[in-house]
């Protein structure tokens, strides 16, 4: 192969909104769903961002029939006026990048979530055209964009108007995204989550693409409602709690609510952006709730001056906790553009000082509230050290001999005693266990197959769980315990691999497991510890020549490539691939695709399992009919093109 020159010719300066479009990722994370979506909360951002700071009360987002959006604010409205560079001041927001009124106190943003000043000039950039229509209190102003920011339009006056505010409407580039459908259900999750925030604000979503319909959210204690929504399929040990406060500049509220549930839930958002990666704010309320209870513990009896205080783990289980911190612009950084991790030091000490007085108010003025929900912390961590004991015990072999009997027949182990190294597979069926079998490195890799379908663990007691077969031998196998006393980093295996067929039953099984693990052994998923394999939809075969598809857009790039003489086999199951084919196509590390599965979303996260794999049907009916598209196309074929 030829050597590459890399010389002076080699260096290129991308200019302006070009950069975004050669490297988007950079800028919004990704070109799936989730980035498609993050140029709606960009734009939000910054109508909110004015809300925020006082100026208007309403945000409203449609969803057009030809696919664009618009995102429509009451606030000052953008300038129009011509910008000190001889551009006007609309082109230099929306073409510009880190241009904007946030940089300098004369914007008026004593607080906002978009500090960088690429949101617009991003959404621009990676749209096929945008509209920008300003309401000055005087004149109706407009400018458009055409071709990623490239062509840019004359600056209109429309006509006149006696409001304020700003009007975007942008058309994603469907060269840049995989798929440029924005979903209805997803927007309204986001623009409630906003209302919930800040006290009052109206967030209107209307979806025109088929029958027209709209969600209005609008609360005057949101973050009450907050809880009360993530905690309404569980049993609540108090009212929810709601404190603010302010310390050094930055304002803190929250609230906090206990349930008899094991697994904590905190929710942190720093001047309206959801903070999904946590930082200072959160590390300084999870030590404020385990310093207050440890002391409250030890002044009243339920601890001795000699005991160990609670971990932080035993305080927080059952936890519900949402905080939303608003942070002066000199204090505020965020880690990365997508705003996902706060990183502000002062954020620790102004967090743990307010939750930590509040806190102990509550404790003092509810003393059997106080009382019962330590006792519950005992508990936890009574239970957390039983069982750390005997996670301990079994690894020195006492108790080896019951866990080998639950597992015998079913687990074919790894011979590495590395757990760092090992990997488990979870496999539908005995077939295509036998095959994974065969196939595997048994250095690294065990298999564990799976009859039938697990038990659905979303109503589940932990009786029930360490009663199913399926269950009990995935419990045994990881051998890091179960429910509040799971640790992931006491597993046997270091990456856990769901492998079911590519089919609805397959689907079922994965979501069965999916719920198993995330109400049971979420850890595992925090820890990044949880893998959905991908096996190849298709198989295509030409001469001596074959070739493994995963999707069926690459099935169809190959078809036109091959153009004839070929032969396509749809899989069914894992089940029909061999060993060695097994191997290649899903299991060897240097080959294979696997999905991380991880939690973008804790809030959406606990509503979506609870809808899915709950009890209520017509709330998984509605999901389904505005998530899932179906088709007549059947699945299981077998094509040959001579």
């Amino acid at each position: 192969m030829p050597k590459q020159q890399y010389n002076e010719e080699s260096i290129v300066i991308l200019e302006g909104l070009d950069a975004v479009r050669k490297r988007p990722g950079m800028y919004i994370g990704s070109t799936d769903s989730k980035g498609l979506h993050h140029l709606v909360w960009e734009i939000v951002d910054n109508a909110i961002d004015e809300a925020l700071n006082g100026y208007g009360n309403q945000v409203h987002i449609t969803l057009n029939k030809d696919g664009s959006v618009t995102v429509e604010d009451h606030g000052r409205g953008m300038p129009v006026g011509k910008h000190k560079s001889g551009m006007s001041t609309l082109a230099v927001i929306f073409t510009v990048l880190h241009a904007g009124g946030k940089f300098t106190s004369q914007g008026g943003y004593r607080n906002a979530g978009g500090l960088h000043g690429v949101g617009a000039s991003v959404v621009n950039a990676l749209c096929t055209w945008c509209k920008v229509t300003v309401h000055d209190g005087k004149d109706v102003w407009s400018m458009t964009f055409e071709d990623g920011g490239r062509k840019i339009g004359k600056l209109i006056r429309e006509g006149k108007t006696n409001r304020t505010g700003s009007t975007v409407t942008f058309l994603p580039d469907s060269k840049i995204f995989k798929n440029c459908t924005f979903s209805f259900s997803k927007i309204c999750e986001r623009a409630q989550e906003d209302a919930f925030l800040l006290k009052g604000l109206k967030m209107i979503v209307t979806d025109l693409r088929k029958e027209k319909r709209e969600n209005v959210y609008q609360y005057e204690d949101g973050l009450k409602a907050f809880i009360e929504e993530i905690n309404s399929d569980h049993t609540p040990m108090h009212d929810p709690v709601s404190f603010s406060g302010e310390y050094n500049s930055i304002k803190v509220e929250g609230c906090f609510q206990y349930t008899d549930e094991y697994q904590e839930n905190v929710f942190s958002f720093t001047n309206m952006v959801r903070t999904r990666d946590g930082g200072s704010h959160e590390t300084g309320a999870k030590l404020a709730f385990t310093k207050v209870f440890n002391e409250y513990a030890r002044k009243n009896g339920f601890l001795k001056e000699k005991d160990k205080g609670f971990e932080g783990n035993d305080v927080r289980e059952g936890l519900t906790l949402v905080i939303n911190l608003t942070i002066p612009e000199e204090y505020l950084q965020f880690e990365g553009q997508t705003k996902e991790k706060l990183g502000s030091p002062e954020a620790k000490p102004a967090t743990e000082s307010v939750v930590s007085e509040h806190l102990r108010y509550f404790l003092e003025e509810n003393k059997e509230t106080a009382n019962a929900l330590v006792r519950k912390i005992v508990k936890a961590a009574s239970a957390r050290n039983a069982a750390r004991k005997a996670r301990e015990e079994a690894r020195k072999g006492k108790g080896k001999q019951k866990t080998e009997r639950v597992l015998s027949g079913k687990l074919a182990s790894a011979q590495s005693k590395d757990a760092r190294r090992k990997e488990l597979y979870l496999v539908e069926g005995d077939s295509a266990g036998g095959s994974a079998k065969q196939g595997r490195d048994s250095k690294y890799q065990a298999i564990l197959p799976l009859r039938g379908k697990v038990l659905n663990t979303e109503k589940a007691s932990i009786e029930s769980i360490e009663k199913n077969e399926e269950l009990n031998t995935i419990i045994h196998a990881l051998g890091a315990g179960v429910g509040p006393s799971f640790q992931a980093e006491d597993s046997n295996y270091y990456k856990v691999i769901i492998m079911t067929d590519a089919d609805d039953d397959g689907a079922h099984i994965q979501n069965l497991l999916l719920t198993f693990f995330y109400r049971y052994m979420r850890d595992l998923i925090e820890h990044e510890m949880l893998y959905i394999a991908l096996p190849p939809l298709y198989r295509i075969a030409k001469g001596k020549e074959e070739y493994y598809l995963y999707t069926d857009e690459e099935l169809d790039e190959k078809k036109q490539e091959l153009k004839n003489g070929y032969t396509i086999t749809r899989y069914k199951g894992l089940g029909e691939m061999n060993a060695s084919q097994l191997w290649e196509t899903t299991m060897n590390p240097e080959t294979r695709t696997l999905l991380c599965v991880t939690i973008e979303n804790a809030r959406m996260a606990e509503r979506r399992v609870t809808e899915l794999m709950g009890d209520r049907a017509d709330l998984r009916r509605s999901w389904i009919e505005d998530n899932v598209v179906f088709t007549l196309e059947d699945d299981y074929v077998k094509e040959v093109r001579s």
